[in-house]
């Protein structure tokens, strides 16, 4: 990363934006950008179908263009932009980046939320030189409470890092990792919110062979989940802290964690999070041909 640009980079709140592809991780991000009071003037958006364009139009009030209707519409899209996001999937990106090479400026910011796939292969399918920046987002960036982290490639200055996470700021937590920590951060906050949701579908569950009404089980976990993460963001305690003043000795949530204990939940979740890191880096062997 070098220290400065040669041209002016625009303040996240006058940068022009491209959200090339725009699924279900491109939207969640979108729709924190907009939530934090960014202009839908200022932002493009591409999708495949024309019906998924009108939804996108309608309820972001942006400019949105279907490649169903226009094979050039990707093309367009970055044309003045100054920073794309892709959000393809990761087999895709690659192509992607090829595809709209040719309209990118020399200064425009190309960012990846595709996981597995590194800063090194997006260059290499981009003008040399072209600033890249690799982030691994999660879905709660749609409410603007999601957890993005920044890895800039090698020509991305610092002040274009800087705009890239002013950009994302809007949509949560931004922190900056080095890129070989990328497929750490993927299996804790990329993959999290599905571990958190599996936990609300266990305790519903649980709730129901104790013999609560589902809806009502599905409700209290649902709300326990979401008031404990709560908490747990605005208190001056860690987790574990927090923890043990709500496990009273000999009471109940004492038993339950000594069975969580004995039944080893920690391994599994220390086991499941290597896990998912160890499938990002074959991901990254798989798309690179290695």
């Amino acid at each position: 990363m070098t220290e400065t640009t040669t041209s002016p980079v625009p303040s996240a709140t006058d940068a022009r934006l491209a959200f090339i592809g725009t699924g279900s991780m491109n939207e969640s991000i979108l729709a924190g950008v907009l939530a934090s009071g960014k202009d839908p003037g200022t932002v493009v958006a591409t999708v495949r179908r024309p019906e998924r364009a009108d939804e996108l139009r309608s309820r972001f009030g942006i400019t949105v263009h279907a490649t169903g209707d226009d094979d050039a519409a990707n093309a367009r899209a970055v044309e003045g932009a100054d920073v794309v996001v892709l959000g393809v999937k990761p087999v895709g990106i690659e192509d992607m980046a090829r595809e709209i090479a040719g309209a990118l400026a020399p200064t425009t910011v190309v960012v990846s939320v595709a996981a597995a796939v590194t800063n090194a292969m997006i260059e290499a399918a981009l003008p040399a030189g072209q600033p890249v920046v690799r982030v691994m987002p999660n879905t709660p960036s749609r409410v603007q409470r999601g957890v993005l982290a920044v890895s800039p490639g090698t020509s991305a200055t610092d002040d274009q890092t800087a705009l890239v996470e002013g950009v994302l700021a809007g949509s949560g937590l931004v922190v900056t990792v080095p890129e070989e920590q990328q497929d750490a951060v993927s299996a804790i906050s990329g993959s999290g919110p599905a571990y958190v949701f599996y936990l609300a579908e266990a305790m519903t569950d649980a709730g129901v062979a104790l013999g609560l009404d589902r809806e009502l089980a599905a409700r209290l976990a649902e709300e326990t989940v979401s008031g404990a993460g709560e908490l747990m963001r605005t208190s001056d305690d860690d987790a574990a802290t927090l923890r043990r003043k709500v496990t009273s000795p000999k009471g109940t949530t004492e038993q339950a964690i000594a069975t969580f204990d004995r039944e080893g939940l920690r391994d599994v979740v220390a086991h499941g999070t290597a896990d998912a890191a160890a499938r990002a880096a074959e991901i990254t062997k798989e798309l690179s041909g290695n």
